[in-house]
């Protein structure tokens, strides 16, 4: 079954935050659901500007609604620095009107693959029917010190020691504390150690996990 149905991504708006692999998981969804509609991939932070899809600048309805109808998948996005891409100029819930699902990459982690959220993350547009937290397997049994952004105020709010190794109860404790997300998404979840983390990460939270890999395409619910 593909990511897409696995998370049951529905029109319109829907955020990725958290770390491990979710630009990734923005371009898979935008391939997958362009099989059925037409996709705007963004951010409400900073992207780094795609090299395989159309990328539009300049703020211009007509223009998105033109290129969608050429294409079924465009980045849009005003320029940021080192070649980065922000905020789009036209509001999120306007894209949503101009597309059948707007994917938006909504938190940043500098490439770690797990983090806790500082007061103003993530930015998850108004009007977001579903928020996806997505988590690097490969967190687990590294320490908080190294493989965690924010890790002080991760550290903190599991209530562990900085040097502390990333257990799957540390890991439930900062994101049922934060409440951010309506799913998580464990990805790189390829072996049976990996997985067993993600199993016992299910049971410590209250909505729903999913676990699998976006390299090899498998998935699976855990609750």
């Amino acid at each position: 079954m593909k990511i897409s149905q696995i998370l049951k991504i529905r029109p319109g708006i829907t955020a990725l935050i958290g770390g491990g692999g979710k630009t990734t998981l923005m371009y898979k969804l935008a391939k997958e659901l362009s099989s059925v509609g037409t996709v705007i991939v963004c951010t409400s932070t900073k992207i780094v500007e795609p090299d395989n899809i159309l990328v539009l600048t300049g703020g211009s309805k007509a223009e998105i609604t033109a290129a969608l109808q050429n294409r079924r998948v465009v980045c849009v996005g005003t320029k940021a620095d080192s070649g980065k891409l922000s905020a789009p100029l036209i509001s999120f819930g306007e894209l949503a009107k101009l597309a059948d699902y707007v994917i938006v990459e909504a938190d940043g982690a500098h490439r770690l693959p797990i983090k806790a959220h500082a007061d103003y993350e993530p930015v998850i547009p108004d009007g977001t029917n579903k928020t996806v937290q997505v988590i690097g397997a490969d967190a687990f049994g590294k320490p908080i010190s190294k493989i965690c952004h924010r890790p002080v105020l991760f550290a903190k709010t599991a209530k562990a020691d900085l040097q502390a190794q990333i257990t799957p109860e540390l890991a439930a404790r900062v994101i049922a504390h934060e409440g951010l997300g309506d799913i998580v998404f464990v990805n790189k979840a390829e072996d049976e150690s990996a997985m067993a983390n993600a199993r016992s990460l299910a049971d410590r939270l209250e909505f729903p996990v999913i676990a699998g890999s976006l390299k090899t395409e498998e998935y699976i619910w855990l609750c």
